[in-house]
């Protein structure tokens, strides 16, 4: 069985590292700056963002854009996903990609659903 030497880089090869540990603390360096970021969005609140696209304001949808981008780096590079093959990678995206994509609908659809109930007093389902 042949041994594979993990890959000592990072964004498809921007940054290259001597050593596994290095590798680790320029990871650690990454998602380090991507949390500070959220966290300073989540203090500051800038009121720029506070408009709303698709019915929630665009901090939220930058905290789950963020939120996303960590997990698939996560993903990516701890779970050594970018040491499969393409067709195990595809399948494990895709799959994500749709359950991703099915809750933020249930989000809205939900969303708006107790929206109207408790704002406008409207109630389409009388059980």
């Amino acid at each position: 069985m042949e041994h594979k030497a993990h890959k000592l880089e990072i964004f498809r090869g921007l940054w290259k590292f001597k050593s596994n540990q290095q590798k680790i603390w320029g990871v650690l360096f990454f998602l380090s700056v991507v949390t500070i970021i959220e966290v300073a969005l989540g203090i500051l609140k800038p009121e720029i963002l506070m408009n709303t696209f698709l019915s929630t304001k665009l901090i939220n949808w930058i905290f789950i854009i963020l939120t996303l981008i960590k997990a698939y780096y996560i993903a990516w590079d701890f779970m050594h996903l970018r040491d499969e093959k393409s067709g195990l990678q595809a399948s494990i995206v895709i799959t994500l990609i749709f359950l991703i994509a099915y809750l933020v609908f249930i989000l809205l659809v939900e969303g708006n659903y107790i929206y109207d109930v408790l704002y406008e007093g409207f109630v389409s389902w009388n059980f």
